[in-house]
């Protein structure tokens, strides 16, 4: 578990509700049709003046507050998914328990926060990758999560290296094809490597849009988690899949937002990475 500090000497508070009308408000999160609710999700009925953030609302991130004495979590990754049981039972029922016994409020956005165009999770990878978004991934769709980024000319290796660097984790690389020399005599150890320079983009559990990726003539696309299936479309679409892990492709997204919400209204936010592997 790691920490990041924005601390402020600013003694402010404000109420769970007035702080996600602004979350919703900066996010646009009324524009979205998500899997969960984005917001406010659980109120724990006392003001607002330190907050924790995180990835995902799991009971250690919410043990992780309660010693911090926050009174809120803030975290991409919420409850009350589309498909999962309605009941406050078990699992769920400990976590929202632990919540309310403690006054903390819960506050999540999914979709939102991977799209917005300055503090989304793609956006902050591509910043992280040294990638310059030019265009989204589906460029018909009014308010589009999936972007697509380009760069100078690089290996495979080269992009594999950056990743890790920014990351802190080595990415699944799942090669795609390989451009040969044109002499049709060549042999394949004189191959020469593709370069990559066009670059879909999605955070997460997006690993299926690589086949728009590859139809929106990227060269690589980068996701955070992979399938089984995912490595016969890279091979068989001529496209470059890193997958990048889950939880490390969509870190940053929170931690912006964090650091919004305290230049915003003078309040103390420490975002809590819980180690998560996938």
């Amino acid at each position: 578990m790691t920490a990041h500090d924005t601390p402020l000497s600013a003694d402010m508070t404000i109420t769970a509700q007035a702080l996600t009308e602004f979350c919703d408000d900066y996010l646009s999160a009324s524009a979205f049709k998500d899997y969960a609710p984005n917001g406010l999700q659980v109120d724990g009925g006392r003001p607002i003046r330190r907050i924790v953030t995180g990835v995902t609302a799991c009971e250690a991130l919410i043990d992780a507050a309660i010693a911090e004495d926050a009174d809120a979590i803030m975290v991409h990754h919420g409850y009350f998914w589309k498909g999962e049981p309605m009941t406050i039972t078990g699992m769920k029922g400990q976590r929202i328990r632990k919540l309310m016994q403690h006054g903390i409020s819960l506050i999540g956005y999914h979709l939102p926060l991977d799209a917005h165009p300055k503090i989304g999770n793609n956006a902050k990878l591509a910043e992280m990758l040294g990638l310059t978004i030019t265009e989204a991934l589906y460029p018909h769709e009014s308010h589009p999560v999936g972007n697509i980024a380009t760069c100078p000319p690089q290996s495979a290796e080269s992009l594999t290296q950056t990743i890790t660097q920014a990351l802190g984790r080595i990415p699944l690389h799942i090669s795609g094809h390989y451009q040969y020399l044109a002499d049709e005599a060549a042999d394949a150890d004189t191959a020469v490597p593709k370069l990559l320079k066009r670059i879909g983009i999605c955070t997460g559990g997006a690993q299926d849009m690589i086949e728009q990726a590859a139809a929106m003539g990227c060269d690589a696309y980068i996701s955070g988690e992979i399938s089984e299936r995912t490595t016969h479309s890279a091979r068989e679409l001529g496209i470059d899949y890193f997958a990048c892990g889950h939880h490390a492709t969509e870190r940053a997204g929170i931690q912006a937002l964090g650091d919004i919400v305290a230049q915003q209204f003078g309040l103390s936010v420490r975002f809590i990475d819980i180690d998560n592997p996938a």
